[in-house]
């Protein structure tokens, strides 16, 4: 497959060759992503104006658009510059008259000529009590009237481009439907009673009324499912050559890992002991692993990462686990010392800070096999690094971390297995589309003994209260974080906020009380600042939100969010996730701005109804979107055009099964089916996809 297939050119060309669009409008067009005719095709109308023939206007509520056969009367020309051009019509009951501000004599009467019968469709609206139509939308002779449609499709447009031209083009482009084989199943078809492709665009272009436009009406339904199953082949694609990659066979003997079973103080919640299970089988297969571990803040993530990463120590090799930051891999280590030494194995860090000789005698330690677990930063990339026999790449917090740098990662390791971890509950139909060529294991609960952390809502107005509420806790030795909002315009704007707080609490608190961590400073700073309040030296930590991810400070028990109401609900959920980790009860404050909105109340209250990560990130999923739950541009998150997330999840999991399925029975797409998701992915863009079936 090497290049475009050839019943598709038509739809590729250049956006100039469509009816009605020349080198100016075709510029302009390019302002919304459309280039061809194939990107106009996919731009559906996102509304109808009801042009339906009326005999008068006579009993319409005003304002409202009609469309009625009138006869030409009187023309009145402006009076004086600038001013209107009216021109009195009658149609079957009434008189009104069409309007036009700096109206041309000459064109109107020649359009227009006294005593002519003619078609007018456009808003009617009342003036001093007359009826009038402003410049008519549509004006033409009866013979043409037919071109008016019943239903006209609106159009999201850009500057310099009308909804006329939107119409011609589209229609235009529309004459160029090739006859396409059908890639989706067949029963599947049958099943949903969709259109064949080529009728669903003309359907969606040419809607019969406003229902036409909902997101399950079948043709745009069928086109949302062409746009998932393409991409959802795409990543079935991926795992499947991932999978042809020879993996190695880890079984576990279960000598290690009983040993920490039983040094544990509590058992494994039932979903870790599932997890612990899908991850050990798919370690004994030949196969590669390519799996997602995705739990809730507390949810246990770290044994169930141990205990996978024992299976690689039992079966004769290492293990690695990856952090995104140097604080992480350190508190990575810290969480893992206590197992390891429970489990007897020797377990080491590698970071950017390990220099000279000391990093050469790690170094030489991991190729002798001499370290069995090692925990580290990106520095783990250098070429200077070398395991005797890497079985297991564990990745923590996968937005952070690219598909490319997990490749990396599973090339130090001749077909290692790879485990992401994500503490991120993402909702199911998002989790396919971002981690549809994976595996995914979820931990959905609490281990004994977490408490619960109480949660309230309060007005900035009550900001003393809350630092005297503050001063009590200090002095009962507990710690507390201070969140500042990020104010998106600037991050020099962020910085005062953090250091007007850091000022005002220091004022009230005392000095050395208070710290002070934010994304400008030297990272050295930062983690000084970090330290000092992990030590319990600070006791309240002002910061923006680089304190989201991961930090552990058993003894940190309050948790105060400031303007909590212009945070994203998931990145609330885990801010409070940093709380609660200790023995001591916890709380966190959510400060808002008053006068809240109803969306920003709904927010604020599901968090102080529930800590569900899971129950939370759907609420966020209705609310929001999907761009804006996984923050589209760090997410990597394709931009469906057509299908919508949050109202047709259900859809993605069927494309997701629909396509793994072809691929199971037909892993080279040569069958008629196979042929004809070829030419969808091509004409869905799936580069990625494309370069996978052309290199293999």
């Amino acid at each position: 497959m090497s290049g475009r297939p050839e019943i598709l050119f038509p739809l590729f060309a250049g956006v100039e060759t469509l009816q009605g669009v020349g080198p100016k409008t075709a510029q302009h067009l390019s302002q919304i992503a459309i280039e061809s005719p194939r990107d106009l095709l996919y731009s559906l109308p996102y509304s109808v104006v009801d042009r339906r023939r009326r005999t008068t206007i006579q009993g319409l509520d005003f304002p409202s658009v009609a469309t009625v056969e009138v006869t030409i009367g009187t023309h009145r020309p402006a009076r004086n510059k600038g001013g209107a051009y009216r021109i009195n019509v009658t149609d079957a009951e009434t008189e009104f008259q069409l309007v036009f501000f700096h109206g041309r004599s000459r064109y109107l009467e020649a359009q227009l000529p006294e005593g002519s019968r003619r078609v007018v469709s456009g808003k009617l609206e009342l003036f001093d009590g007359l009826a009038q139509m402003v410049h008519p939308d549509h004006m033409v002779a009866l013979t043409d009237a037919d071109d008016i449609p019943d239903f006209e499709p609106v159009y999201h447009l850009t500057h310099g481009v009308s909804q006329k031209t939107m119409f011609k083009a589209a229609q235009s482009a529309l004459q160029r439907l090739p006859d396409l084989p059908e890639w989706i199943d067949p029963s599947q078809m049958r099943k949903e009673e969709w259109p064949a492709w080529q009728d669903a665009l003309t359907k969606s272009h040419n809607p019969e009324g406003p229902d036409d436009l909902m997101a399950e009406a079948p043709a745009r339904a069928r086109l949302a499912y062409d746009e998932l199953f393409s991409h959802q082949l795409t990543l079935a694609l991926a795992r499947q050559q991932d999978r042809a990659l020879p993996g190695r066979v880890s079984l576990a003997t279960g000598q290690l890992q009983s040993r920490v079973l039983s040094a544990l103080p509590y058992r494994p919640t039932g979903a870790q002991a599932r997890a612990i299970e899908e991850i050990s089988a798919d370690m004994a297969r030949p196969e590669r692993m390519n799996r997602l571990l995705q739990g809730d803040v507390g949810a246990g993530k770290t044994l169930v990462a141990f205990m996978a990463l024992l299976v690689a120590v039992e079966a004769g090799g290492q293990g690695v686990m990856m952090a995104p930051t140097e604080i992480l891999a350190r508190q990575h280590l810290e969480a893992l010392r206590p197992l390891a030494e429970d489990a007897g194995v020797v377990l080491e860090i590698l970071t950017g800070r390990d220099k000279g000789r000391e990093r050469k005698a790690k170094c030489a330690a991991l190729a002798r096999g001499d370290i069995h677990i090692l925990v580290g930063t990106h520095a783990l990339f250098q070429p200077d690094v070398a395991f005797r026999d890497l079985r297991l790449a564990i990745v923590d917090e996968q937005h952070r971390f690219g598909v490319r740098q997990r490749m990396e990662l599973a090339e130090k390791g001749k077909g290692a297995d790879v485990l992401v971890m994500t503490a991120t509950p993402i909702p199911r139909s998002l989790a396919l589309t971002q981690y549809g060529d994976m595996e995914v294991s979820v931990l959905d609960e609490k281990p004994p003994g977490r408490k619960p952390i109480k949660t309230a809502i309060i007005s900035t107005e009550r900001m003393d209260e809350v630092v005297s509420h503050l001063r009590r806790a200090i002095d009962e030795g507990r710690q507390c974080y201070w969140v500042c909002p990020l104010v998106e315009e600037s991050e020099v704007m962020d910085l005062t906020a953090a250091e007007e707080r850091f000022k005002r609490l220091r004022a009230a608190l005392g000095d050395g009380v208070v710290g002070l961590v934010h994304g400008q400073m030297p990272p050295a700073e930062k983690d000084a600042a970090m330290a000092a309040f992990q030590a319990g030296e600070t006791k309240v930590l002002v910061a923006t939100t680089v304190i989201e991810v991961g930090v552990n400070v058993p003894n940190a028990s309050i948790m105060v969010i400031e303007r909590a109401e212009i945070f994203g609900l998931a990145q609330l959920h885990q801010l409070r996730g940093r709380v609660g980790r200790g023995s001591a009860d916890s709380t966190c404050l959510l400060l808002y701005q008053a006068p809240l909105s109803k969306g920003g109340q709904k927010r604020l209250e599901i968090l102080r109804e529930t800590e569900d990560g899971f129950r939370i990130s759907e609420t966020d999923l209705e609310m929001r979107g999907a761009g804006d739950v996984i923050g589209t541009a760090q997410s990597g998150l394709p931009r469906f055009r057509i299908a919508d997330l949050e109202r047709q999840a259900g859809l993605m999991s069927v494309a997701q099964s629909d396509a793994r399925a072809l691929l199971a029975s037909d892993p080279d797409l040569s069958s008629p089916r196979g042929q004809a998701s070829r030419v969808l992915l091509w004409l869905m863009k799936q580069d990625q996809a494309i370069r996978l079936i052309s290199v293999g």
